[in-house]
């Protein structure tokens, strides 16, 4: 796989993928498994598939019927995060569908409960499970709390016969759906956010230069494709006297000033505008929008920033900066390799005149480092 490729699949821009897919899926089983609790429960109420006096007396059939448009709204919960697995308000629309999906199951398992069905408890799995998997393990326990309450207190309310200890097994199988299915979203859950914060350093450590912080390379393709068509000032710096720093005060000082020009840098550019760090002693800014005017202003004020001394324990660094620069329009099939070209010959064109620290000598202790 090309770099270029590597870094498009571990753009940030994709980090979140597989959580916007695990939700969907979540959100289009939802809808699948109400879709069809909709159309059993019709089909029941109008006996298209059984006579419904045969299960619940008709008195009861209006509690079912009701059951119908909460699931409905809840479906179109589930179509609302379906489309926007991203929004802010996921998180508190998948509450609410657990909330009307715990209020159907526990009404029905109720009423069955009150007319003699004691067997009804395994369908409060269904919540549980649901919960488990939208909110983990915090979810899951929740449900099982407000399930509990609920089944319990009906169970002894409606049959005077019926101890708490009638309710000890049905809520400790509960218990052990819930903890099972809870922990294990929850440890899914994790696995997803580490992937994620993997796949992002991942994605900083090609994209970024590991001593400045600032873009490198890679990111020229994808600022390239944003800014097709659009106008562009390219400056192309090359430090004047950092090789006398490395060889006079050390690599640890010359890696000390290159971090220092990065943060000057980066401090210069405005909103839209990209600096960075090509490699060695080279550095690339980008203007979007500026025109011959403003290029040449831009450069005096980077210029004026990376001269000023550096301090590097005891010792004072200065370097200068040889900047070319290009204007013109990013090109859809060539993107900045022209502007590129053509800010490297005005940079070479310029150096002759900009070695103005050529032949002095470096000073240790609180001077100034020149070349």
């Amino acid at each position: 796989m090309r770099r270029r490729d590597t870094v498009a699949v571990l753009g940030v821009g994709l980090g979140d993928a597989s959580l916007r897919r695990r939700r969907r899926a979540i959100e289009l089983c939802a809808l699948l498994a109400r879709g069809l609790g909709v159309v059993g429960t019709a089909c029941y109420l109008l006996g298209w598939a059984f006579p419904a006096a045969e299960v619940l007396p008709a008195h009861l059939r209006p509690v079912c019927a009701a059951a119908i448009p909460v699931m409905i709204v809840a479906c179109a919960l589930s179509a609302i995060n379906w489309s926007r697995p991203s929004s802010r308000w996921y998180p508190w629309w998948s509450a609410a569908q657990v909330v009307l999906d715990s209020a159907v199951v526990m009404t029905v398992v109720g009423l069955l409960v009150v007319h003699g069905d004691q067997g009804s408890w395994p369908a409060l799995v269904v919540p549980l499970v649901v919960a488990a998997i939208r909110h983990g393990l915090a979810g899951a326990l929740a449900v099982w709390v407000i399930n509990s309450a609920g089944y319990a207190w009906i169970l002894l309310a409606t049959d005077p016969a019926a101890t708490p200890a009638d309710t000890v097994f049905a809520l400790s199988v509960h218990l052990m759906v819930a903890l099972v299915t809870g922990t294990q979203s929850s440890a899914f859950a994790r696995q997803l956010t580490e992937l994620h914060m993997t796949r992002r350093l991942l994605y900083e450590q090609l994209t970024h230069d590991s001593l400045t912080g600032l873009p490198n390379r890679a990111q020229l393709a994808e600022f390239a494709q944003r800014h097709v068509g659009q106008a562009l000032a390219v400056l192309l710096i090359d430090l004047n006297g950092f090789k006398n720093v490395n060889d006079t005060l050390g690599h640890a000082a010359g890696d000390t000033v290159l971090q220092e020009v990065g943060r000057r840098l980066h401090a210069c550019m405005r909103d839209g505008d990209m600096a960075m760090r090509l490699g060695g002693d080279e550095f690339l800014v980008l203007l979007p929008g500026a025109d011959a005017d403003a290029a040449p202003s831009a450069m005096s004020r980077i210029q004026e920033v990376i001269g000023r001394p550096i301090t590097i324990g005891d010792d004072v660094a200065v370097v200068g900066a040889t900047i070319g620069h290009a204007v013109g329009t990013v090109s859809p099939d060539a993107g900045l390799d022209m502007l590129m070209r053509e800010a490297d010959l005005h940079m070479y064109a310029a150096k002759p005149y900009a070695n103005r620290f050529d032949g002095q000598p470096l000073a240790r202790g609180q001077q100034q480092s020149t070349r």
